[in-house]
């Protein structure tokens, strides 16, 4: 592990698996090429970040790229979450253009430019794969909490990307309905999505509450902005699960109790979360509710 201005690098295990795959098969120079072009990805992704001002704990680097660990995660805007996601494909098409150019010039050898342009390609189009957590799975996510509530938002997205982590393992098979060879790299790579989309969709409650804690911690920033609210209407017995269930991320809500047909009360969102979040126990079984 290293550690710049208090952000921890650290390689996640896959990659370190991929490390003595490489040993083994004496590709080592192959593996510092991939290192450093994940290692420029991340950086983009770093940097874009940073320029927003957000708080980074940790950058894990994958053999396709890598993983931002950050304070806010959940109150983010979603044109901030975009952007910094975009930014690191963005680096992959900087990286393959110069190989390309240093390439045609004689500068470098034709033959590992080609090979450098085709590997920026593979990691930058990979990303883009609507799976958590790539890039594409990011965006994806970002896209759908403009449309939807947010804890809809991170169903959708789990699910999405379970679906397509299944696609990832069906490909690294489908070589052997047809005589050829297992893939053995693309297999690992779907195993560990799926793996990991497994347990981020159970954990969805814990992501939920921890948007909630969030939300109840940033939400008078919406009222100092002058921010308009979106209306939520809902019945006198409806429990504060149920109602916390249809918050959208960037959206302010003013919660309209109805009871036989009228307004009976008005309360704001935040007057909602911090009343869920103060009946919270160990053990709760409201979290429950949040599947």
């Amino acid at each position: 592990m290293i550690k710049w201005r208090g952000i921890a690098f650290r390689l996640h295990p896959l990659f370190m698996l991929v490390m003595l795959a490489s040993v083994v098969t004496g590709r080592f120079a192959e593996l510092l090429t991939l290192f450093a072009i994940v290692f420029w990805h991340e950086l983009g992704h770093l940097a874009a970040a940073l320029r927003y001002g957000w708080r980074i704990k940790e950058v894990k680097l994958l053999p396709f790229g890598g993983v931002l660990e950050v304070e806010e995660a959940g109150s983010l805007p979603v044109k901030e979450e975009i952007m910094v996601a975009l930014a690191g494909p963005a680096q992959n098409a900087l990286l393959a253009g110069i190989a390309y150019a240093l390439g045609l010039a004689g500068w470098v050898d034709l033959a590992w430019s080609d090979e450098f342009v085709r590997t920026n390609a593979l990691i930058g189009l990979f990303n883009f794969m609507p799976v958590l957590p790539l890039d594409g799975g990011k965006i994806l996510q970002s896209l759908l909490s403009l449309r939807a509530p947010f804890h809809r938002t991170l169903l959708w997205s789990a699910k999405i990307s379970l679906l397509f982590s299944a696609v990832v393992v069906a490909a690294s098979l489908a070589p052997l309905l047809r005589g050829g060879l297992l893939q053995l790299n693309l297999l690992a790579v779907g195993i560990f999505l799926f793996a990991s989309n497994w347990t981020y969709w159970r954990n969805v409650p814990f992501v939920f509450l921890r948007f909630l804690v969030h939300r109840s911690e940033s939400g008078l920033r919406y009222i100092d902005e002058g921010k308009l609210s979106r209306p939520i209407v809902i019945s006198d017995n409806r429990p504060l699960s149920s109602i916390l269930r249809l918050f959208m991320k960037e959206q302010y809500h003013l919660v309209y109790v109805m009871k036989r047909g009228k307004i009976a009360n008005v309360v704001p969102e935040k007057t909602i979360i911090d009343g869920f979040l103060g009946g919270l126990a160990p053990g709760n079984a409201e979290l429950k509710l949040f599947r």
